[in-house]
């Protein structure tokens, strides 16, 4: 399934191979195909998740003589059915090697999604059944995971055409739900609002749709009228000499003798013109380009008679000669006359939104209590942190201090001075006093002591 809606219209594949995909603009009469330094043409995304694979593969069988001639003289049925898919038994080994590397590098590639999608929603050490997995994809075999074989082709083949082909309706729906959402959002809008405001915002919204609706006529699209004016005013020839088939040729752009989608969306741009500008307010080209897509499907409905989404040469002359080409009638009718949706489907539609918005709501109520609940968790955290940083600290006082009361204090010279253990020790003197009191003992004699005079009354 395509993982977003193609831009504008699929392109051009290989003549008859259009309507694969109708994706890959490669001309047939490029110079020296079959050269291995031919360079691909580069072709818009088709939104499919194996673009890359698709361009690929059909550039390299491009290169082989014998298959581009098979190519050139299959139908769109024998693409379909996988008649086309047999002739690769006969290409070049060449070719079949780099067929090969390319789908070992799909798988790979594809293994890489399957494991980083089943690492974000499970454990990343889980064991995965890659083969099983693979089965999911079926743009390829996986049961054969090294070799590119008819089956690979016709898978290819099947599955490009089955997913381009379910675009049109994706778009539609797409654009479905884009209506009802703005419709959505104008009530709610004039719901908030005063009764005055809401009066003016009515009044205005009237206006814009009245302007919108003030437009020229437009031809239908593939109508005689229509190419007229295309011819005289984009080709600038004279509309009295209008002739189909010179038509044809000069808006076959890649002159492949088809006229794929895009060329033919090509044809309305004067047509969408008279309807949207985008300098106005009034006029929503997402609209514009619901409308391209209209014109095209009525197109592809009314001239595209195989359905092979490509209109040749023959289908686009016999598509001039039916009484349809030159009835103009009231002309076409706009997106805005014909509603994208019904009330019953708004309001479903509404229900829905609802139902996501209280999701959403219950969602971020537990986040915010969560978040909530994180915050007080990381107050206490720090809390706890500044205690331990204060306990550490008052143990580095305390442990300093120990350290201050054990080393013996200093003299401002920096000699350390002693203290006695007890307030009765001698006091040392300084080393050169305790010089000079050593030789004074030496040298002066012991004397007695002296007796105390004993007083007369006391004999």
């Amino acid at each position: 399934m395509p993982t977003s809606a193609p831009r504008g219209a699929p392109f051009l594949l290989l003549a008859p191979l259009l309507m694969l995909c109708a994706v890959l603009a490669v001309p047939l009469d490029r110079a020296a195909p079959h050269q291995e330094d031919s360079q691909a043409t580069e072709s818009p995304d088709t939104g499919l998740y194996y673009h890359r694979y698709l361009q690929e593969v059909i550039n390299v069988l491009e290169t082989d003589g014998h298959f581009r001639k098979k190519l050139q003289a299959a139908n769109a049925e024998d693409i379909k059915s996988g008649k086309l898919s047999r002739e690769l038994d006969f290409v070049s080994h060449h070719v079949h090697t780099k067929l090969d590397e390319l789908k070992r590098q799909e798988v790979s590639r594809l293994r890489m999604l399957l494991k980083a999608k089943m690492d974000a929603k499970q454990e990343p050490n889980l064991q995965v059944d890659h083969l099983n997995l693979l089965k999911q994809f079926e743009h390829l075999d996986p049961q054969n995971q090294h070799t590119f074989e008819a089956r690979d082709l016709e898978l290819l083949i099947q599955t490009a055409t089955r997913d381009l082909a379910q675009y049109d309706a994706a778009h539609h729906e797409e654009f479905k739900r884009y209506e009802m959402l703005k419709e959505h959002e104008r009530r709610r809008y004039l719901e908030s609002l005063g009764e005055e405001q809401r009066k003016e915002a009515e009044r205005k919204l009237q206006e814009q749709q009245r302007r919108h609706r003030e437009h020229p006529k437009v031809n239908v699209p593939g109508s005689q009228a229509q190419l007229k004016e295309v011819w005289e005013e984009l080709d600038g020839l004279d509309p009295n000499r209008f002739n189909p088939k010179t038509f044809f040729i000069l808006h076959d752009i890649n002159s492949d003798g088809v006229l794929d989608e895009q060329e033919l969306e090509a044809l309305f741009t004067k047509e969408l013109e008279k309807v949207y500008d985008p300098k106005n307010e009034e006029d929503d080209m997402r609209e514009m380009e619901e409308e391209r897509l209209r014109m095209r499907e009525h197109v592809m409905k009314n001239v595209d008679t195989n359905q092979d989404r490509l209109v040749t040469l023959e289908e686009f002359l016999a598509s001039t000669q039916r009484k349809e080409f030159g009835d103009t009638g009231e002309g076409w009718k706009t997106v805005e006359m014909y509603p994208a949706y019904t009330e019953e489907e708004l309001r479903r539609f509404e229900e829905e939104l609802a139902a996501r918005e209280a999701e959403l709501n219950a969602k971020a109520q537990r986040l915010s209590q969560e978040t909530e609940a994180l915050g007080r968790s990381q107050d206490r955290l720090e809390a706890q942190k500044r205690e331990l940083q204060q306990a550490v600290l008052q143990m580095e006082q305390r442990k300093q201090q120990q350290q201050e009361q054990k080393a013996p204090p200093s003299k401002p010279d920096g000699q350390l001075q002693f203290r006695a253990d007890t307030d009765d020790a001698p006091v040392p003197a300084p080393a050169g006093d305790q010089k000079d009191v050593a030789a004074s003992e030496k040298k002066a004699p012991e004397q007695p002591p002296e007796l105390p005079q004993l007083d007369s009354q006391h004999l």
